[in-house]
């Protein structure tokens, strides 16, 4: 562990703060810069007799101090930081002035007392104490009589450098190794006598976590009840650090925040509590979770519900030392302690074991029964139980970067939903920045292994990289950096929703066995964040379903012709795009032939894995390219459920007629469904039929259709 000391510097008597401002009206913008704050100075005086003062004054924010010496000297000495100000004084009580000013000109004071003496410092006080929240941290405290600062050598080094305090003031040490240290504490005042303190001070270490708890699943509002859980809505009014008497069994307690993940901490657990800001029925929850860490010097927790009516019931789980332990405690593990209730639940405790011997840190508290509904392949966001909580990462200092749910900033094109997923690259965001977001269970891949997703992006050309990671394996259930699947695809369009996919098979060592259950999106993976917001919607397994664009080389598109001069097939399959220009540049399409002779109504059909859905609309958008202007195309869909052989149910469907506007160009036509009588979002349409040139016998020509799907 890199080793590093911190001074905290305090006032001996109330601190007197005055801020005032100035303005500049040539520079308005800098008025959003706030006053100094923690105006203070470290004080030294020679130890000659001669009463002859160093002041260093520091603060946060300022750039210049003012220093008033408090003896009669009517003007200020003006220092940079890190510059002094020098000073002869008298024996004697003074209060120096500190006056810290920003670069807007906003001034702070402090007032600081000084006691100038030539006698050597007497009554030499030291407080030597292991940090009971910073592993290896020792906090020294001295007083004394007559002196005005103190140096500390801590002994861990053989050129012990000591490091300075103001009297009265607390000096923190990391060390790099636990064990038995000699500590040296000089009291220094105006006399060339000084007064020493040695001890010989044994550094403890108190071993944290260094990875965060597993992330708890996706879940239901309706299927949790939250008490302390960044993943979901924790009982309103909760009170985590109730004051029950601890101190007086020596236990203590603190928020640890492991990179900006907060957790409960309890030092030296004997008990302690959490109070709910009213009672919470749990009788339809099956169980109580909680994750615990221990160095080892706890090796078992009870954990006792508490009832308004009827006393608490406890329940004991063993610890693992040095990594998480997930515990999960069912319900009728309390219900069956005498019949105890679990309708009005107001308090848990926490017991160690051994009592007050060692520390936990605990997160992930909730009660919470068997999922109602899930988040799992598909995902839509589009549920108002489900909570879809998403994790960023890789900000410019390694932070998290902005991702939630969001409503749609663009409904139109391809997505109309109300709900998506936005990702914020900030200006600076590492190349690697991105979003995860936990499933309910692991990825079914029984019926494909291509993900397809909706992704709106700023830019054309920007890569967006999928993957997936077996949380199940890890430790600390972020998910197994090298247990996972990941594939890129790049967006083609600006501003407008498309749809891209990621063929799982073409990545080396994907496997549909491994238990894949964390999605991550890396969005304009590897470069540095642009300030640019990304928006992903519709993350599912390929089918054939609406829309249709294909390009998914896993799955198969056949198309069933007919209409031929002899009443069989007319040719139609997926083909190379014959003309990458204007508004289509897809690389694959669908061609269907109309041979010379064909039937007026020839066309062909596809059949989809299922019934379309009309949530995004009931107006069927289509590209076309045809050799002509003015030809009719008519678009039907069929209800295969039906008939026995599946070729969709001519009595039951829905058919639009079109007509081109352009020859030899692509161009999009529109379908409004809901102009045939009889149609009905409520039918399961699952059958798409084209004809091309309806109504007319074929002509030896050849069309091209691409891009069927719902919209507004």
């Amino acid at each position: 562990m890199m080793k590093y000391l911190k001074i905290i510097i305090g006032l001996f008597l109330s601190l007197t703060v005055i801020v005032s401002c100035k303005e500049d009206d040539s520079f308005e913008y800098l008025d959003a810069v706030e006053a100094p704050s923690n105006i203070t100075a470290l004080v030294n005086i020679t130890q000659d007799n001669t009463g002859f003062v160093t002041i260093i004054p520091t603060g946060k924010g300022a750039v210049s101090f003012d220093v008033y010496f408090g003896d009669g000297t009517l003007e200020p000495v003006n220092v940079t930081p890190g510059e002094k100000a020098e000073h002869i004084y008298e024996e004697g009580s003074y209060e120096l002035r500190i006056v810290g000013k920003s670069v807007s000109g906003k001034t702070t004071e402090a007032v600081q007392p000084l006691v100038v003496s030539f006698n050597p410092p007497q009554n030499l006080e030291v407080l030597i104490e292991n940090d009971a929240a910073v592993s290896k941290q020792v906090n020294v405290t001295a007083t004394a009589e007559f002196a005005v600062s103190y140096d500390v050598y801590f002994g861990e080094n053989a050129d012990d450098t000591p490091v300075s305090a103001n009297i009265g003031d607390t000096v923190s040490y990391i060390y790099e190794n636990a064990g038995t240290y000699t500590i040296r504490v000089v009291a220094r005042g105006g006399a060339i006598e000084t007064t020493e303190y040695t001890e010989e001070f044994t550094v403890t270490e108190i071993l944290q976590p260094v990875a965060s708890a597993p992330a708890p699943p996706a879940r239901s509002t309706q299927d949790v009840i939250s008490i302390f859980s960044a993943a979901y809505d924790d009982v309103a009014g909760t009170d985590y650090f109730p004051d029950w008497g601890q101190g007086s069994q020596g236990s203590s307690w603190s928020s640890f925040d492991l990179n900006g993940d907060e957790m409960l901490q309890y030092i030296n657990l004997s008990y302690q509590g959490i109070q709910f800001g009213s009672p919470v029925d749990v009788s339809n929850m099956e169980f109580i979770h909680l994750d615990v860490w221990t160095s080892g010097d706890v090796s078992r927790i009870e954990t006792s519900l508490i009832s308004v009516s009827n006393g608490e019931r406890p329940v004991w789980s063993d610890l693992t030392a040095g990594e998480w332990t997930s515990i999960d405690i069912p319900i009728s593990a309390y219900t069956d302690q005498n019949g105890f209730t679990v309708a009005d639940i107001h308090q848990l405790k926490f017991v160690g074991d051994p009592w007050a011997a060692g520390t936990v840190f605990i997160d992930n508290i909730y009660f919470y029964r068997a999922p109602t509904e899930v988040i799992n392949f598909p995902i839509n966001f589009e549920s108002n139980n489900l909570t879809y909580t998403w994790s960023g990462f890789g900000n410019a200092d390694f932070g998290p970067i902005p991702a939630s749910t969001v409503n749609n900033p663009d409904p139109s094109g391809m997505n109309f939903s109300n709900t998506v997923v936005e990702i914020q690259k900030p200006a600076g965001a590492q190349v690697w920045a991105g979003a995860s977001m936990n499933l309910s269970g692991t990825a079914d891949f029984s019926n494909g292994t291509t993900v397809t997703m909706k992704v709106w992006s700023p830019r054309a050309g920007v890569p967006v990289l999928f993957k997936m990671e077996d949380q199940t394996s890890a430790p600390d259930g972020n998910g197994n950096p090298s247990v996972f699947v990941e594939v890129q695809a790049t967006t083609t369009v600006a501003n407008a929703w498309e749809e891209l996919s990621f063929d799982l098979t073409s990545y080396n060592g994907f496997s549909t066995s491994i238990p894949y259950s964390n999605v991550i999106i890396f969005p304009d993976f590897g470069n540095m964040g642009a300030g640019e917001a990304f928006y992903f919607d519709d993350i599912e397994i390929a089918s054939l379903k609406l829309p249709l664009n294909f390009e998914v080389s896993t799955l198969t598109y056949t198309w069933a012709g007919f209409g031929d001069p002899n009443f069989g097939p007319i040719p139609a399959a997926t083909a190379t795009n014959p003309d990458q220009t204007g508004l289509n540049t897809s690389a694959t399409v669908t061609e269907i032939q109309k041979p010379t002779g064909s039937q007026v109504w020839a066309g062909a059909s596809l059949a989809l894995d299922g019934p379309v859905d009309f949530s995004n609309g009931t107006t069927i958008s289509l590209k076309v390219w045809s050799p002509r202007a003015g030809v009719p195309i008519l678009f039907k869909m069929e209800d295969t459920t039906s008939p026995p052989d599946g070729n969709g149910n001519p009595t039951v469907f829905v058919e639009v007629q079109s007509s081109t506007t352009v020859a030899n160009s692509w161009e999009e036509i529109t379908f409004d469904l809901t102009s045939f009588n009889g149609f009905s979002t409520d039918i399961s349409y699952y059958n798409v039929i084209i004809f091309p040139d309806f109504g007319n016998m074929g002509a030896g020509e050849t069309f091209y259709f691409d891009d069927i799907f719902l919209t507004n």
